[in-house]
């Protein structure tokens, strides 16, 4: 199988508190991956970013190299709603977008 997200040496501050340090990990097409840790170890944190749900967050940056299907997901080119339909995210607590139905 190939690897449909692929994530090099990522870190995530808010503001100048580092929550994410250094991940890397390959996710494989129609796999099953699981995220297992103690709450509060940056789980969720890792998962917003996949689908850039932390650009609504003010004064998180991140850093690294974050792949979907090959292409760069912070690339200007890449419409943010449409990553979001296929990274879709189901959390234990509901958490709307600004604006949602």
């Amino acid at each position: 199988m190939s690897d449909i997200i692929t994530v090099k040496d990522m870190c995530l501050w808010y503001g100048k508190t580092q929550a994410l340090k250094n991940i890397n990990i390959n996710i494989e097409e129609n796999s099953i991956t699981a995220l297992i840790g103690p709450s509060g170890c940056g789980k969720s944190t890792f998962l917003k970013t996949l689908n850039r749900m932390n650009d609504l967050v003010p004064g998180v940056k991140i850093t690294g190299d974050i792949r979907y299907n090959g292409e760069d997901i912070f690339s200007p080119d890449r419409d943010v709603n449409e990553l979001r339909r296929e990274i879709g995210m189901v959390f234990q607590k509901p958490n709307p977008f600004p604006m949602s139905i």
